[in-house]
């Protein structure tokens, strides 16, 4: 902690007696989760850099745009589209909230049986623990849940606050209807920024987050591999790193990190035996430091091999195709990929069904986790229907529910233990 930082957070309104303890405890449990694990990628230098100053390097560079007249657009969602954002010069930087440290503060407004993504991330705004929080200009919110909906009116009360309204279904008229918040989304955005989009700025921010894209993207197909070259613990942070660092570095860095892949794949390295159990994950998003899930089946043998979540494919798997027809035409083909992303919202979601199915294989997978955070009804619900749809297609499902605290780690480690023996037989 250097006394710039101190100096910074002050500037901030940071409780820095909170402030101090969260990044406290942050620092061992890095150290236990992934400091500890042997063979790892050089690449991940950069990644073991980033949590280490997680709040101040990062914080200054918003800080220094916000300086010069730049504006820092904060999100929670990945409805909301970034490439309108960098267009009209602004920056954009997620904040979901994965701990545990933040819930108890939120618990003072929100009820208890809230899911704790919500209650981590609305805390660290009441609490004022979160730089990020306290360095951007306008929050964007979206309608992919109800408890979210509730959220963001409270946080409106903190900080301004602008909702998208996400249809929950895909019709020619939800289509339309998205397309006509999008466009909307354009002038919120001029308004803050007072920065026009045009059709060629917003060409260029569609190019940034498309190479992050497919720089993601290749990472994953990386983790295709037998053995494996990279810990799902590992990729997992390197997508989650993505949604707040600056788009470019991150294309370089996560591309850099594939290159090293290569060359194990190519010498048949990996950071499990072979024929440890292949996991795909399915469902909640896992915001920073939410590591639990994959460090309990790291540890008891397994891989994971993906992510099918908001911090998995669904962050990169479409590119925005090249727009025709100026700006309009630009603004359709954003509107078109974002409806593209298989959330459980939608209703009803059978693209989201096919897509663990096929990615299972893609992947040669050999069992799936369905994670679902508690009182995230959404994924709950839908969790129905994608056991049914495993069952047909006799592939391997075990149903994790669970939030950020540690008290039922002992019951998890013993199920998914079960879990993983069965699937060695």
């Amino acid at each position: 902690m250097t006394t710039d930082n101190v100096t910074m957070w002050r500037e901030l309104d940071i409780d820095l007696k909170s402030h101090d303890r969260l990044l406290g405890a942050l620092g061992p449990i890095y150290q236990q989760i992934y400091l500890s694990q042997r063979n790892r990628p050089e690449g991940m230098g950069f990644f073991d850099f980033v949590v280490g100053d997680i709040h101040g390097i990062r914080v200054r560079e918003l800080r220094e745009h916000a300086k010069n007249g730049g504006k820092v657009v904060a999100t929670y969602c990945v409805f909301v589209p970034e490439e309108l954002v960098w267009a009209a010069g602004a920056i954009p930087v997620g904040l979901c909230a994965g701990t545990q440290f933040s819930v108890p503060i939120a618990e003072e407004v929100l009820p208890r049986n809230t899911c704790a993504l919500i209650k981590s991330s609305f805390g660290f705004k009441l609490g004022k623990i979160c730089p990020y929080v306290q360095a951007s200009h306008l929050i964007v919110g979206e309608t992919t849940c109800d408890g979210k909906k509730k959220m963001f009116e409270m946080l409106g009360q903190y900080q301004p606050v602008y909702v998208m309204e996400v249809p929950n279904k895909k019709t020619a008229a939800s289509r339309q209807l998205w397309l006509e918040e999008v466009r909307a989304f354009k002038g919120v955005l001029e308004k803050l920024t007072q920065n026009e989009i045009t059709a060629e700025n917003l060409s260029a921010a569609t190019q940034l987050t498309n190479q992050r894209r497919r720089a993601l993207k290749r990472l994953y197909d990386l983790r295709k591999a037998r053995p494996v070259p990279i810990s799902g613990k590992d990729a997992l942070l390197v997508t989650q790193v993505s949604f707040y660092d600056d788009a470019g570095r991150c294309t370089r860095q996560v591309s850099a990190l594939c290159d090293e892949l290569d060359k194990r794949v190519a010498k048949g390295e990996g950071v499990a035996l072979e024929d440890a159990p292949r996991i795909l994950i399915s469902g909640s998003p896992m915001a920073i430091p939410n590591w639990k899930l994959h460090h309990l089946l790291e540890t008891a043998g397994a891989v994971v091999v993906c992510e099918e979540s908001c911090t998995g494919t669904r962050h990169f798997s479409d590119l925005v195709a090249p727009g025709s027809d100026g700006l309009d035409g630009a603004l359709n083909t954003i509107a078109e990929r974002y409806m593209n992303i298989h959330c459980a919202c939608f209703t009803p979601n059978n693209e989201r069904l096919d897509d663990i199915v096929n990615l299972t294989k893609e992947y040669r997978a050999d069992g799936v986790i369905h994670y679902n955070l508690q009182f995230c009804h959404t994924y709950a619900n839908e969790a129905v229907r994608v056991e049914k749809r495993l069952e047909e297609e006799g592939i391997p499902l075990l149903r994790i529910e669970t939030d950020y605290g540690d008290e039922d780690t002992g019951q998890l480690k013993t199920r998914i233990e079960a879990f993983l023996e069965m699937l060695r037989k």
